[in-house]
């Protein structure tokens, strides 16, 4: 399909008559006329002026591809960073690369996290610079809050909130896990 068969069935479609749309847009009826035979194009200053006025997107009325203009629920586009709350609750860190890093091959206890994730909010001469966002008791549990994240930025989320990270004690010189479900 054209240009002008495009714009005729929109019109229709819409339910303006060529007399109506030639009011809106300024012209004459004869041009719209002329448009939808193709025996001519509008100026493009015209042609985003019809857009809006069929309330449709570019696209559509010059390629027929169908994806109406919508105004009111705009879908973020994904812009490859996300804001992610450090486990702490102390720093809100844009990431545009999340790593997971594993804490320690040796000690298998059962009060020791197995992993860690760090974000990369830039990258430098010097290299990434990474913040730790959480801790996680196993595999598993890392893997998941990775997939969510990968998720929330393919959908265009801004924001994230860790969901899997185990709550931690932290000293000078150690990390335990705390256990919620065993009672003091």
């Amino acid at each position: 399909m054209c240009f002008g068969d495009n714009l005729r069935t929109i019109r229709k479609e819409k339910g303006i008559s060529q007399e109506n749309l030639a009011g809106l847009l300024n012209v004459s009826r004869q041009a719209v006329s002329k448009w939808e035979q193709n025996n001519g194009y509008p100026e493009m200053e015209k042609v985003i002026q019809l857009a809006e006025v069929l309330n449709i997107s570019l696209d559509h009325l010059i390629l027929g591809r169908k994806e109406e203009k919508n105004t009111n629920n705009r879908t973020s586009v994904p812009s490859g960073r996300i804001m992610i709350k450090s486990h702490d609750g102390k720093q809100l860190i844009n990431c545009y690369k999340v790593l997971s890093q594993r804490v320690s091959v040796f000690k298998k206890a059962a009060d020791i996290p197995q992993y860690v994730l760090y974000g990369v909010d830039n990258q430098s001469f010097w290299g990434e610079s990474r913040t730790l966002l959480g801790w996680y008791a196993d595999e598993k549990s890392i893997q998941k809050e990775i997939q969510q994240i990968l998720t929330a930025l393919g959908d265009g989320v801004i924001s994230y909130e860790l969901q899997y990270a185990a709550p931690v004690r932290e000293t000078p010189f150690s990390v335990k896990l705390i256990n919620l479900l065993k009672i003091e």
